[in-house]
């Protein structure tokens, strides 16, 4: 386990061979400090090159599955108008896609709009499957968030995105599967390497979870849980404001250490482009996110908005840019539109959480967060 919970809301590190344990991880800020000598760390601490060769098995398994499914690789833009970043409507107020989300803006040549810096490869994605005879695509990217980092986010990251014309639980699939055959190739070909960083005990939970990985529950459940084990009645509000880190890692305690697939988040309160479940209660998406054990939310997933009216239901609610997201909505017209669904993996946060590290700072070679720029 990467992290454990304590019952006054705070988040302890539990160590692995390299780092020592840290208490209160949450208000530690060593690793953002450091940056600065990052060369240095490379040049003289061992356990860099070690990292190398689980990103070169990372990298590896991904193709290898990704191939053998039929995804094509597919090159995209880094600037974009069409950002995806998530925004919270609650009830019927709208939000301002451009205010309210947080892209990273820049000049783009004479123009009088800004770009953005993608967020996620998703939107284009899904515009990808507009080509004849492909059905399924993916990108390994780079995505930049205007946020602050710390322990658990960079401002620059890299995201294993998929999209296929593929319903959720098919979409829900793919992600267990993808993450088995991550967990084959570091156990049976990078072992020595997972060694430089876990034990005898944290090799064997690999094991085990690659065996039997996943615990689905709906986020109402989810909530349900948090509730009878804290007793703290926040959690009879069925809303994502009291759905932070503690409760993502202490759900995974609750599941003795596999991965917690939370499904059906509220609709509003996630972004535009999920489609709506079919329920008798509040409005959910058809969504889940994976959180790791001990650990963050490492995997989005989603099914896709399909029909015209839903699109331009939620393109009023988000008040999305319509000049700019025209092509998106208008793709739903075509004869020949099939309903989408896909995924991102944060590839930092999946090796922070597989190698037990104490901060996704400390498992980026060249970290880029707010703070700076350097190396």
């Amino acid at each position: 386990m990467v992290y454990s919970t304590n019952e006054d809301g705070t988040i302890n590190y539990e160590g692995n061979k390299v780092f020592d344990p840290i208490e209160n991880i949450q208000g530690d800020d060593r690793f953002l400090e450091r940056i600065g000598d990052r060369q240095y760390q490379l040049h003289e601490q061992e356990h860099w090159s070690y990292l190398t060769n689980v990103n070169h098995h990372i990298y590896q398994a991904t193709v290898d599955y990704f191939h053998e499914l039929g995804s094509k690789y597919t090159l995209l833009p880094l600037t974009t108008r069409l950002i995806s970043s998530p925004g919270a409507v609650f009830g019927s107020e709208t939000i301002d896609y451009t205010e309210d989300t947080s892209p990273i803006t820049l000049e783009w040549f004479d123009m009088d709009k800004t770009a953005f810096l993608s967020e996620s490869s998703q939107v284009y994605l899904e515009l990808a499957l507009a080509q004849q005879g492909v059905d399924q695509v993916h990108s390994i990217y780079n995505s930049f968030r205007k946020e602050e980092a710390d322990n658990t986010h960079l401002s620059e990251f890299h995201h294993i995105e998929y999209e296929g014309q593929v319903g959720q639980e098919r979409n829900e699939e793919i992600v267990e599967e993808l993450l088995v055959k991550i967990l084959d190739r570091l156990l049976d070909e990078g072992r020595s390497d997972l060694e430089q960083f876990l034990g005898h005990d944290e090799i064997v939970e690999l094991e085990e979870l690659r065996a039997d990985p996943v615990r689905r529950i709906s986020f109402d459940e989810a909530l349900s849980l948090l509730r009878e084990d804290t007793g703290d009645q926040k959690y009879e509000e069925f809303t994502e404001a009291h759905f932070g880190d503690w409760e993502e890692v202490r759900l995974t305690e609750l599941f003795d250490g596999k991965i917690v697939a939370v499904q059906e988040y509220p609709l509003l309160e996630v972004p535009f482009y999920h489609a709506e479940k079919d329920t008798n209660g509040p409005r959910v998406a058809k969504n889940s996110d994976f959180i790791w054990p001990g650990y963050r939310e490492t995997v989005g997933t989603g099914e896709r908005v399909a029909h015209l009216e839903d699109v331009e239901e939620k393109a009023e609610l988000f008040n999305l840019p319509r000049e700019d997201y025209e092509p998106y909505i208008r793709a739903r017209q075509f004869d020949d539109y099939e309903r989408t669904s896909g995924f991102g993996i944060g590839w930092e946060r999946l090796v922070q959480g597989l190698l037990n590290m104490p901060s996704i700072i400390s498992v980026a070679h060249f970290p880029r967060t707010h703070t700076g720029l350097k190396p």
